[in-house]
Order: C-alpha cells, then sequence, then structure tokens
C-alpha cells in the first residue's frame, strides 16, 4: 500500500513558476514509476509527465521545455517544477504511484490531488 500526498498548488499569474511536492509513504517507493496528471473542469485527466525508477522521463507535448519532472527515492518524493506557467495550465494536479511486479499484479496509487490556479 502506498499513500502520497501531494503539495506546493497556489495560485499564480501568466509567466510564473510553482513546484509541486508528492511525498510517498509504504515500502519499496523506487520500484514505482511515479507521474504527475492533472484535470481541468470538464475535462479528462491527463498526463503531465511520468519518470521511471531510473530517472527515464517523458512529458506531454504542451509542457516539454517548461515543467519538469524529478524524483528522490531516499525521500521518497518526486516534483514537478513549473515554469512559464500558462492559464491553461491550470487544474488540479494529481501524483500517481505505478507499478508491476513479477507476478503480473498491478498496483495504481493517486493522491488527493493539489489546485494550480494560473490568472491574471
Amino acid at each position: 500500500q502506498v499513500q502520497l500526498v501531494e503539495s506546493g498548488g497556489g495560485l499564480v499569474q501568466p509567466g510564473e513558476s510553482l513546484r509541486l511536492t508528492c511525498v510517498a509513504s509504504g515500502s519499496i517507493f523506487g520500484l514505482y514509476i511515479m507521474g504527475w496528471y492533472r484535470q481541468a473542469p470538464g475535462k479528462q485527466r491527463e498526463l503531465v509527465a511520468r519518470i521511471t525508477s531510473s530517472g527515464v522521463t517523458n512529458s506531454a507535448d504542451s509542457v516539454k521545455g517548461r515543467f519538469t519532472i524529478s524524483r528522490d527515492n531516499v525521500k521518497k518524493s518526486v516534483y514537478l517544477q513549473m515554469n512559464s506557467l500558462e492559464p491553461e495550465d491550470t487544474a488540479v494536479y494529481y501524483c500517481n504511484a505505478d507499478r508491476t511486479d513479477g507476478l503480473g499484479r498491478h498496483y495504481d496509487y493517486w493522491g488527493q490531488g493539489t489546485q494550480v490556479t494560473v490568472s491574471s
């Protein structure tokens, strides 16, 4: 079992930055693929960025060059540095932990979400 707690959201103006943090409890954090997703009002939840246990990352085209995902396996934390924020980035941001074990069992956990609002 993994519990995820996000923090760092808030209200910012266009062009400003925010850093989201997700702290995990439970064991074997290092085995999980960690991700940030977001959901804007009236839209489906979408992937923002993911990072594997070895640090390989991928991100949505809409955030490339602006957002950076990173992780600290010792601190059981994953971060999302968001620069040059745009109003279109306004959403609830969710942390996700995902892994499949050697027997093919899939584990998928979500945090409660943190609101990011970009507005002038």
